[in-house]
């Protein structure tokens, strides 16, 4: 008799240590998807404020250039919309569109040195920057807590519990290839 209590016993531990675990991972995994979604979100709203700042650049463009800079304008704000970006690539198509009107906007300014020299757009360039600066971080961020998340759902034995409540791997940001190449070939600096 006292072996059958001892036994029940283990088995009801290693039920109670099975269930807390199960418990325990599943709320690590509810927070990290939660930090994943809030993250994008961040990321969705700075990407519309630089959005809002390219669009005030080409504005303040439409002094010196009125159709290229309006017809920037309409696009941005055509394809802009109020279109969610809920997932990576969503978010990585928009900040592709944003790169390409920053490109053509560039080509617009760049035919125009008097527009450079104007304060009005060294403070709309300055707004966009900001911007700018915060997107990067904030892709900082949702990559280092998909990291986590993808972790968790891959490393056994959180992969069972992941798996179980259909918890995938969360994909990550890419790179901006068109903000690589802005930076200085420091290679070449110091060659001279």
């Amino acid at each position: 008799m006292q072996v059958i209590g001892v036994i029940f016993g283990i088995i009801v531990a290693l039920a109670v240590i099975v269930i807390g675990y199960f418990i325990s991972t599943q709320r690590s995994l509810v927070s990290l998807d939660e930090m994943c979604k809030n993250a994008l979100s961040q990321i969705e709203v700075q990407l519309n404020s630089r959005f809002d700042a390219v669009i005030a650049l080409a504005k303040t463009a439409a002094q010196y250039a009125k159709h290229e800079s309006e017809t920037i304008i309409e696009t941005i704000q055509a394809r802009t919309g109020n279109t969610s970006a809920a997932t990576p690539a969503d978010i990585n198509a928009k900040a592709d569109l944003l790169s390409q009107m920053m490109s053509r906007l560039n080509v617009v300014v760049e035919q125009y040195p008097e527009l450079k020299a104007s304060d009005l757009y060294a403070k709309a360039q300055d707004g966009q920057t900001k911007y700018e600066e915060n997107v990067r971080i904030s892709r900082m961020v949702y990559n280092d807590t998909a990291t986590k998340m993808n972790r968790m759902v891959r490393q056994w034995p959180s992969s069972i519990v992941a798996s179980m409540l259909h918890f995938d791997v969360k994909d990550y940001l890419k790179v901006d290839n068109e903000q690589k190449k802005e930076y200085p070939n420091l290679d070449e600096a110091f060659k001279k």
